[in-house]
C-alpha cells in the first residue's frame, strides 16, 4: 500500500494523528497491512560515512525511514529504512551544555540508533526543540512493545492482512518429513506422541521418533529417561539414512553431577540407539562443550556421558554462548562504522569468530564423516540442546541430505532444528525487550547462517538458494513481522500465542519471492552428499552481511550491477541441463 504523507507530527503515545506544518512535497512510502505513522521528524540530519544528510526521519509502527532532503541533488535519491524490531537500544548524545555548540554547527546534539546486528546511525537534531525528545520516546516505545505492554507488530500486521491460498505455516509438517525419512514404516523407529500437549518436555516438539525398543519399555521407563537428561530433551532422532540406518540423534546434558549418578534407563535407550543400526559397531557422542565447561556443568548437577557401554565420547571445543556474542561484537567492530586497514587482519584475529566457525564446521563434518563414511551412528548434545545442538545437527544434515540444500528443505530443516526442537529465539534475540545487556543475548542462529555461507562459498552449484535468502532470514528474524521466530519453543509459539492463526510466516513471503532467491548455478542431485573442508584458510568473513553498512567495504547497490549476470547464467545452466539431458538419450544402453 502505498500512502503519501505529509509532514504532520504524530504522538508517540497515543497513536492519534496531530496536524502540524505541511511540507512543500509529500512522502511517498510503501506501507504494511497495519502500519500507521506514529511520528515525523523534519531538520534531522544524519550522520553518515559519507558526511552529513539533511532530511527528515519518519517513525510508523513497523520502521524508521530516513528521506534525504531533496534539495541535496548531487546525490541520488536514497532513503533508511530499519525495522524497528532490528534496533537494540536508543542512545541521545549531547545535553543541553552542547546546545552551544550545535547552535555552532558541532553537530554534538542528537541520538544513535545502535542496532541488533550491530549497526550503528547516528543523527543530529535542532537542540532549540524539542524534536529529539519526541524521537526518542517513540522509538523507544514502538521498538520494545513488550517492555511497553503493547503487541508484537506481528500480530498487528496480521490481523489486518489477508490470508494467501500459500501458508508457510504449513510447509513443515513433522508427519510428512518422517515419512520422507522412511520412519513410517520402519520396525526399528518409533513416531511418539507422549508430548502431544507438552506435558513431557516443554521445550520438544509435540511429536518425536525413539528406537522402538525403548518404546516397548514402556511409560514409567520414558519417564525415568527424562529425568535423566536436562529440561526433559532425551535422545531423539533428527535424521536417517534410510539406506545405512545410520542416524542423527539429539538430546541434552545427562545429569550426572557430582557424584556421578548414571542411569540404567539412559544407558540402555543409547544402546537401542546404537542397535538401530546394524552396522553400528560403537554409538558416538559428540559433546558440543570444551570439556572444562562439561566438568564445570557436572559440578553444578549436568555432565555428561562417562563409561557408557558401546559408546564413545567426543568434545568438540565449541564455545558457548557468552564467548560468541562478544567474538561477534569484536568482528563487527573491525568493519564498522570504518576499517583499520593497517591492523584488519591482527583485529579480525583477536575476535576469534572464525575460529568459532571452524570448530563447528569441524564438529559438523565429524558426524557427516561417522555417519556417511562409517555407516555409524552419532549422538550430538551441548549443555540444554537447543543452541551448539542445533547447529550441529542442522548443518550436518546440509550435507548429508540434498533436500535439505533446496528453498523448500531448508526452511523444512530450520522448522525441524531449530523452531521445532526449541532453540530460544526470543530469549537469544529479545523480541520487543528493552533490556539490551541481557546475558541471554547471543547469535546463535546467525552463526548458523555463516557457517551455511561458508559451505556455500566451497559448493556454489550444491544449493538452489543464495545468499540472499540467508540475509533475509537474518533481517526478518529481528524484524517481527513475522510470527515463525517469535518467543521460545513450539509451545509457547503455537498453543500460548497462537502464531499459526494470529501471524503469518516468514515462509509465505519466501516462497511467493522465490525466483529472487534463487541460485542460477545450482545442479540438481549432482552431488548427494557434500564433504566440506573446514580448514581454516578456506573460511572467509561474511562481508556481504557484516559490513553491508559500511559504503567503503560492500559497494552501495551493488547488486544492481550484478543483476545483469543472471540472466546470462540461467541461460548457461538450460544449456548445460539440454547437453546432459542430450548425452543420456544417445549414451549406448
Amino acid at each position: 500500500m502505498s500512502i503519501a504523507l505529509d509532514d504532520s507530527r504524530i504522538s508517540g503515545n497515543s497513536g492519534e494523528a496531530e496536524s502540524s506544518s505541511m511540507l512543500q512535497k509529500s512522502i511517498d512510502l510503501e506501507f504494511l497491512k497495519g502500519e500507521s505513522v506514529l511520528w515525523t521528524e523534519k531538520n534531522v540530519t544524519y550522520m553518515g560515512p559519507f558526511g552529513k544528510f539533511p532530511g527528515k526521519l519518519v517513525i510508523t509502527r513497523y520502521r524508521a525511514v530516513f528521506l534525504m532532503d531533496e534539495n541535496a541533488i548531487q546525490f541520488d535519491p536514497w532513503k533508511l529504512d530499519l525495522p524497528l524490531g532490528q534496533i537494540s537500544r536508543i542512545e541521545k548524545v549531547g545535553g543541553k551544555s552542547t546546545s552551544a555548540a550545535m547552535m555552532r554547527g558541532d553537530d554534538n546534539y542528537g541520538f544513535a540508533i545502535l542496532c541488533k546486528d550491530h549497526r550503528v546511525y547516528r543523527f543530529a537534531c535542532q537542540p532549540t526543540s524539542s524534536g529529539r525528545k519526541h524521537v526518542c520516546d517513540t522509538l523507544n516505545r514502538y521498538s520494545f512493545p513488550k517492555s511497553h505492554d503493547l503487541q508484537l507488530f506481528a500480530f498487528v500486521h496480521a490481523a489486518e492482512s489477508p490470508r494467501t491460498t500459500r501458508d508457510g505455516w504449513k510447509i513443515y509438517s513433522p508427519e510428512k518429513e518422517y515419512e520422507r525419512l522412511e520412519i513410517t514404516t520402519s520396525r526399528l523407529w518409533k513416531i511418539v506422541d507422549i508430548n502431544l500437549e507438552y506435558k513431557y518436555s516443554e521445550t520438544y516438539p509435540r511429536i518425536f521418533a525413539i528406537p522402538t525398543a525403548s518404546f516397548n519399555e514402556g511409560k514409567p521407563f520414558l519417564k525415568k529417561l527424562g529425568e535423566f537428561r536436562s529440561k526433559e530433551r532425551i535422545p531423539v532422532l533428527s535424521w536417517i539414512n534410510p539406506s545405512t540406518l545410520a542416524s542423527i540423534t539429539r538430546c541434552s546434558q545427562p545429569m550426572t553431577g557430582i557424584a556421578g549418578r548414571r542411569s540404567a534407563e539412559d544407558e540402555l535407550h543409547l544402546k537401542h540407539i546404537m542397535n538401530a543400526n546394524g552396522h553400528c559397531r560403537e554409538l558416538l557422542i559428540l559433546d558440543a562443550r570444551p570439556v572444562v565447561n562439561a566438568k564445570l556443568n557436572k559440578a553444578k548437577g549436568g555432565g555428561y556421558e562417562e563409561n557408557y557401554a558401546n559408546a564413545s565420547l567426543t568434545f568438540l571445543n565449541i564455545h558457548n554462548i557468552h564467548v560468541v556474542r562478544d567474538a561477534l561484537r569484536r568482528l563487527v567492530s573491525t568493519l564498522i562504522p570504518r576499517v583499520d586497514e593497517k591492523n584488519y587482519y591482527k583485529n579480525l584475529d583477536e575476535s576469534k569468530w572464525l575460529n568459532h566457525i571452524q570448530s563447528i564446521l569441524e564438529g559438523a563434518v565429524k558426524a557427516v564423516f561417522t555417519v556417511e563414511t562409517e555407516t555409524q551412528s552419532v549422538l550430538i548434545h551441548c549443555s540444554d540442546g537447543w543452541d551448539r545442538t542445533a547447529q550441529l545437527t542442522s548443518l550436518a544434515m546440509l550435507q548429508l541430505d540434498p533436500y535439505y540444500r533446496t528453498i523448500e528443505g531448508f526452511i523444512v530443516l530450520i522448522e525441524k532444528e531449530w523452531c521445532s526442537f526449541g532453540h530460544k529465539f526470543g530469549e537469544r534475540i529479545g523480541h520487543g525487550d528493552d533490556t539490551y545487556n541481557d546475558s541471554e543475548r547471543a547469535p546463535i542462529f546467525v552463526q548458523f547462517c555463516d557457517c551455511v555461507w561458508q559451505i556455500m562459498r566451497q559448493f556454489p552449484w550444491a544449493f538452489q538458494f543464495n545468499q540472499e535468502l540467508l540475509i533475509h532470514i537474518l533481517d526478518e528474524l529481528y524484524a517481527c513481522r513475522y510470527g515463525t521466530f517469535l518467543f521460545n519453543s513450539e509451545k509457547i509459539r503455537h498453543v500460548d500465542n497462537k502464531c499459526a492463526e494470529r501471524t503469518i510466516s516468514l515462509w509465505t513471503h519466501v516462497l511467493d519471492n522465490k525466483l529472487k532467491f534463487y541460485n542460477p548455478l545450482y545442479r540438481e542431485r549432482k552431488q548427494k552428499v557434500l564433504f566440506v573442508n573446514p580448514t581454516f584458510c578456506l573460511l572467509q568473513v561474511w562481508t556481504d552481511y557484516y559490513a553491508r553498512s559500511n559504503p567503503h567495504v560492500v559497494t552501495p547497490k551493488h547488486e544492481d550491477i550484478q543483476q545483469p549476470g543472471v540472466p546470462f547464467l540461467n541461460e548457461k545452466k538450460q544449456l548445460m541441463d539440454d547437453i546432459i539431458a542430450l548425452e543420456k538419450a544417445t549414451a549406448p544402453a
